[in-house]
């Protein structure tokens, strides 16, 4: 009884690296493009604009008092949280009548105009910056074809786990990129506004990120939308392996009943014939004649892999690529203070079995470190030049 109460817990935290890093690589991929794009392309900061939903309320200018920024940038984010709210309530109404293959085209649509409109844009500016000899012909060619493909990558499993897994990416950082060129009040305002409506939208008993993924697997279905996952789902034909999300009991079910039992490595069961770990939320499940019962699931996917929205790539990376029109010393503060937000998120995970958003530790910590690095840089180099000219 005690060796088995203490195998999961050991197992918990010895997978927490894997797990980490298994999400680590692409997030780290993300932003480290986005900060190359923004390093390539926005030579002046303050020319670039975006017109979009975001600045909807207020167009921030330079003659205008920090008071009106920062006044027109809770605006803007205000409405811009409320659209997203708005939205993802409408996703939970389509699929609660079972409108899955309209939310399907959707998404599939709204993958293309990303790849094909905004993956051109930048293209045409990295062609017009290193002066890449191309027609338009062939530039129109290759935009379609790279376009469609990935739409089809993404929504079609018969595709290689790579490539999907790249596009994904690819998406992200087109996406995160225009965003960098918001007004610089109306970004940092817009991330703590979007990292508050995570948090409600995941926690709350209404919020509708919870209800959709609740809906979700009371039905057993996937949602139709852009998440990463970190590895493929395995499937075998007598079963199909466990749905790794988060869980919670919601009847009175002793945790001696059954052990969730999920596949490990490829290089573990050559050593072993049947190999046994434990989920990184620990979990009980009843008999099969009974079905499972599940709390809100955001993070997992049906392969034991982590599962990760496509709009935390991007927020994560609109962070540091806004910090890299600053400094590239901020960006590093950011970046480790973004992966160690991961890492506080699966800790807490593990320790209180709940599902929890990956969007507010992480840019909390990302924020509060971007300012401390601009106030400790500013500082430095006062401190330099008054030491210059005293020289």
């Amino acid at each position: 009884m005690d060796r088995n109460q203490q195998r999961p817990r050991s197992s918990i935290l010895d997978s927490l690296g894997e797990e980490l890093i298994g999400i680590l690589t692409p997030v780290s991929i993300c932003m480290f493009t986005v900060v190359l794009l923004v390093c390539l392309l926005n030579s002046d900061p303050s020319s670039s604009s975006f017109s979009s939903i975001a600045t909807a309320a207020y167009s921030e200018t330079d003659s205008d008092s920090p008071w009106d920024k920062l006044l027109g940038a809770f605006l803007n984010s205000l409405v811009f949280v409320a659209a997203i709210t708005v939205a993802t309530f409408l996703l939970v109404l389509l699929f609660y009548l079972r409108c899955v293959t309209f939310l399907k085209l959707y998404m599939g649509f709204s993958a293309l105009v990303v790849l094909a409109n905004l993956g051109g844009e930048i293209s045409i500016l990295l062609i017009d910056r290193f002066r890449f000899p191309i027609d338009s012909l062939t530039f129109s060619i290759l935009l379609f074809n790279f376009s469609v493909v990935g739409v089809f990558a993404v929504f079609m499993s018969r595709f290689s786990i790579l490539i999907t897994q790249g596009y994904l990416v690819v998406i992200g950082v087109l996406v995160a990129y225009f965003f960098t060129m918001l007004p610089e009040w109306t970004t940092w305002v817009l991330l703590v506004a979007l990292a508050l409506y995570d948090l409600a939208a995941v926690l709350l008993p209404v919020g509708p990120l919870r209800l959709l993924v609740e809906m979700a697997i009371s039905r057993d279905e996937d949602i139709p939308a852009l998440v990463y996952e970190a590895r493929p789902v395995i499937r075998d034909d007598s079963r199909l392996v466990q749905r790794r999300v988060w869980r919670e009991q919601r009847s009175n079910v002793n945790d001696d009943d059954v052990e969730n039992n999920v596949v490990r490595a490829e290089e573990e069961e050559e050593q072993r014939s049947e190999e046994i770990s434990v989920p990184l939320i620990d979990s009980s499940s009843s008999s099969s004649s009974r079905p499972e019962t599940f709390l809100e699931g955001i993070g997992l996917g049906a392969s034991g892999a982590i599962k990760l929205g496509l709009g935390d790539f991007i927020f994560y990376s609109v962070l540091v690529g806004r910090a890299a029109m600053y400094d590239l010393m901020t960006v590093y503060a950011c970046y480790l203070a973004i992966i160690a937000g991961l890492g506080v998120t699966l800790m807490l995970l593990s320790v209180y079995q709940k599902a929890l958003p990956a969007l507010p530790v992480s840019i909390m910590l990302g924020v509060v470190f971007y300012f401390l690095a601009r106030l400790f840089l500013e500082v430095f180099v006062v401190q330099c030049s008054s030491n210059l000219v005293m020289f």
